[in-house]
């Protein structure tokens, strides 16, 4: 093996650029040459490419987001499109893919393989942690932090004021980010799509929480609730009379410097996708279990649910009084 690329797709997230650069690195000093595809899978298919080295990858392990840009691309979801974006690998003489990102782009990789047999290898990318086969995504502990950070400056003004904040994060259809940072930043209250609890319970909560006197409460909600965090505002202002705001943190969560733990997490995931593209492996996800590396075949990591932290779940609830 002489040449692999590498690209980042879908949502960006903190550590994509650790990864990149490991993957550069890593390649280097395997002796490959490494393409860097722009903007994804768009990139791929309008032969927006540019080669990496060592250098071009410096001083870029602490910036969020990604430099090779990232994109959604309509047209690969098209078998001719993937044919197109395969030819031009080809013309290029890219032996192997390094996917960053998130399911949908795993999809994507999945199909590259399967359909015009290119070896690809993806890496977890993305805040949201939903991806089965590693215990954590790259990018998802530095949304945590920000999350929390937003939190607990949310906690000083809801107490000043004596008022309850019903804040939204971002984890698409999982409930992850919303559990850590309700426990981390002491909530009152979560709700998460894993566990769909009735509003009428949250407001039961709050009621009770105020009974025992408190003056301020904080309710975080995963964004994949239904009804989202302004229908809990509403019954929590029409059960208790109270003033409530409504605060979604949005994509806030999405950039920032990578964490510590991002920022390894991405350079280890990086080195072995680069080592298990040289020893034919393909057509998986490296994660990370058990603090061990591990691979996990493409449709499992979409297919195959991961749940929360159960135990984390009731201690949220355990620790709410």
């Amino acid at each position: 093996m002489k040449k692999i690329a590498v690209l980042t797709s879908g949502g960006d997230a903190p550590g994509m650029n650790a990864a990149i650069r490991a993957v550069v690195r890593t390649s280097h000093t395997r002796g490959l040459e490494v393409l860097g595809i722009r903007r994804g899978y768009t990139g791929m298919m309008d032969k927006d490419v540019t080669i990496l080295g060592p250098r071009d990858v410096a001083n870029t392990i602490q910036r969020g987001g990604t430099i090779l840009l990232t994109a959604r691309s309509h047209r690969f979801r098209s078998p001719e499109g993937r044919a197109i974006a395969a030819q031009n690998l080809r013309e290029w003489g890219v032996e192997g893919l390094v996917v960053i990102g998130g399911d949908g782009s795993f999809h994507g990789a999945h199909y590259l393989q399967t359909e015009q047999n290119i070896p690809v290898i993806g890496l977890p990318g993305t805040i949201d942690n939903d991806l089965y086969g590693t215990d954590y995504t790259i990018g998802y502990d530095t949304a945590v932090m920000t999350a929390l950070d937003a939190i607990d400056k949310l906690r000083d003004t809801g107490a000043s004021h004596e008022r309850i904040f019903v804040v939204e994060v971002m984890g698409r259809h999982a409930g992850h980010i919303a559990l850590d940072v309700a426990v981390a930043g002491g909530a009152e209250e979560v709700l998460i799509p894993e566990d769909p609890l009735a509003i009428e319970q949250v407001v039961a909560s709050v009621k009770s929480g105020l009974e025992r006197g408190k003056s301020s409460s904080i309710v975080v909600v995963a964004e994949g609730v239904e009804g989202g965090a302004e229908a809990v505002r509403k019954a929590i202002v029409e059960a208790t009379g109270l003033e409530a705001r409504t605060t979604i943190l949005g994509h806030i969560q999405r950039g920032g410097s990578p964490s510590a733990r991002d920022r390894v997490l991405a350079s280890r995931l990086g080195e072995a996708a680069v080592n298990a593209l040289i020893d034919r492996v393909s057509g998986v996800m490296c994660g990370l279990v058990n603090n061990n590396v591990t691979f996990t075949a493409l449709p499992d990591t979409w297919e195959k649910r991961k749940d929360v932290n159960r135990d984390l779940y009731n201690c949220a609830k355990t620790l709410s009084i």
